[in-house]
């Protein structure tokens, strides 16, 4: 469906940007007027064609591109251009799509850089995350850089995962990942989600991205373009024709 005006956020909104204009170089305006908007507990997925503006967003939302116009709230809270170190300690994660581990360091190390502003809970959250993700503690003394893309990707999550956020951001988590680790990376996401966190998910596998979402969103051009769950839009001919194409059909 059609991406409608933005309603007020509800009591149960989470992440909120409205009308979100940004870029990384004066003039230039990658997002034009992007809203989205993230519930407790929620899973919302974007997608859309390259250059559409989707890890513009995520950054925007995290502090790492400049907001030229709009706004970014965080449980009804402006955090609108706030650093990105600060946002952690506000409960928002986020993982990178390419450079997401420190490949020198060991598993353990890059868990431990995920809880740097409270080093005194590392024992807890790392029992915490390997509840989720198993690996991490039996690789825990094992050099990043070793590891599969698969396995580096479920680093990147868990040590983001340390602060125990109550909203992740993920930029392209099965981008470069063969088709077998991609299934295991969308299966660890709905199960950080089912875990009680909030996760915006951009994508480029938009067909397995609307599988697992509640609800999604269409850039294009750096603005929405369609709107939905996750089931409306993979069903959407117009969605099906312009962004899908077959693959929407082949569930």
């Amino acid at each position: 469906m059609r991406a409608p005006a933005p309603s007020p956020p509800s009591s149960d909104t989470l992440l909120e940007a409205a009308g979100l204009v940004a870029g990384y170089v004066p003039g230039v305006d990658i997002l034009r007027g992007c809203d989205l908007t993230c519930g407790d507990g929620e899973l919302v997925g974007v997608i859309g064609p390259n250059g559409a503006g989707k890890s513009t967003l995520v950054k925007a939302l995290f502090g790492l591109v400049p907001v030229r116009a709009g706004t970014v709230r965080l449980r009804g809270g402006d955090i609108t251009g706030v650093p990105a170190h600060e946002l952690v300690s506000s409960g928002v994660g986020y993982v990178p799509q390419t450079g997401n581990v420190f490949t020198t360091l060991t598993v353990e190390e890059n868990l431990r850089m995920g809880v740097f502003l409270r080093p005194d809970a590392f024992d807890e959250r790392l029992a915490k995350v390997a509840e989720l993700f198993p690996l991490l503690a039996q690789r825990r003394s094992q050099r990043a850089g070793a590891l599969s893309g698969g396995e580096r990707q479920m680093v990147a999550m868990g040590r983001a995962l340390m602060m125990d956020p109550s909203v992740m951001l993920l930029d392209e988590p099965s981008a470069g990942l063969s088709p077998s680790n991609q299934d295991e990376v969308f299966a660890r996401i709905k199960a950080i989600n089912g875990a009680g966190v909030s996760i915006v998910m951009v994508e480029q596998n938009a067909r397995r991205c609307l599988q697992i979402c509640d609800r999604g969103y269409v850039l294009d051009q750096g603005a929405n373009a369609y709107t939905g769950t996750g089931a409306q839009l993979l069903d959407d001919p117009k969605v099906v024709e312009l962004y899908l194409g077959s693959l929407a059909r082949a569930r």
